[in-house]
């Protein structure tokens, strides 16, 4: 078996995948919105409600908004703030009685697309997360690529490629800079241009649906998606050249992006011809959770 938790900013879901990839238990809690150790004690509680069998002591992998620090073994980078600062896979660990792992949710997400989602079989595959934020994961061979500073595939937090006059510099981002690519393709973002040129405060489905009806507005904010998200998928091809390129996120579910983009890119690509398949992830909303149980694929 493996226990995968995936820890998020409203929600903390578990499951318990069988060797095969099934499904043997799941089950889904509120967050605590801070302290520290009220997260710890809602994983914990939540690892005990979904393991059938306890004895075995099954090892857990844990998708976070943040990830370990190789130099510390401290959280950083994570949405969640209270995490930042804590051995948060050696804390749980000693908790639960059991090895942990514990990944960036992006990483987690990508690892599930590429061990049994849309982007099985292919040889490097790049996980990208267009939601409230942007985020990404590179999986070469069914093995999660995280780099010397654990940062690798965080795509969101660089410029966005090639800025037209009325984007520079960019809105500011969370992280402290100007114009990271979250800025731009998060879903919260493009709320918020559409807000700003019409003056409307849509969600993303509610602009989408106009666009599909044929509302000039709605649909200029999709073209200029498009253009936006094309441009930054272009930077990922030219320096990683995945074999595919999966979507996950709420952003993902818009259908004229699959449509769109391919042209998108192959604008900016430096190369001749682009056939790099931009495709919708197989487990949705469940790419998380299931990622992080695949942090031990070694499990018997």
């Amino acid at each position: 078996m493996r226990i995968g938790i995936d820890l998020g900013g409203t929600k903390i879901e578990g499951i318990v995948l069988g060797d095969d990839g099934a499904e043997i238990a799941r089950a889904r809690v509120a967050a605590p919105q801070g302290p520290y150790s009220a997260t710890l004690e809602a994983i914990t509680a939540l690892v005990a409600q979904i393991d059938p069998d306890p004895a075995q002591a099954t090892p857990v992998g844990i998708g976070i908004p943040g990830t370990v620090s190789p130099a510390t073994g401290l959280v950083k980078n994570a949405n969640s703030t209270w995490l930042i600062g804590h051995p948060f896979d050696r804390d749980l660990s000693a908790r639960l009685n059991r090895p942990v792992r514990v990944a960036n949710d992006a990483n987690c997400f990508a690892i599930s697309e590429a061990v049994d989602g849309a982007g099985r079989g292919a040889h490097v595959v790049f996980g990208v997360i267009v939601g409230t934020g942007v985020g990404g994961g590179i999986v070469v061979d069914g093995s999660l690529v995280t780099g010397g500073n654990a940062i690798a595939g965080e795509w969101g937090h660089t410029p966005l490629p090639w800025m037209t006059a009325d984007e520079y510099p960019g809105p500011e981002c969370y992280c402290g800079r100007r114009g990271c690519i979250e800025s731009f393709v998060s879903g919260p973002a493009f709320e918020a241009a559409f807000q700003q040129r019409t003056g409307q405060a849509l969600r993303a489905p509610e602009i989408t649906a106009q666009a599909a009806a044929g509302q000039p507005d709605a649909q200029d904010a999709l073209t200029r998606l498009e253009d936006r998200l094309g441009r930054a998928l272009t930077v990922l091809i030219n320096i990683i050249d995945p074999d595919v390129i999966v979507l996950g996120g709420g952003l993902s579910n818009i259908a004229r992006l699959y449509e769109n983009l391919p042209a998108r890119i192959a604008e900016y690509a430096f190369s001749d011809r682009i056939e790099t398949p931009v495709v919708q992830a197989q487990h949705g909303d469940s790419g998380g959770v299931r990622g992080a149980a695949w942090l031990w694929p070694d499990r018997p």
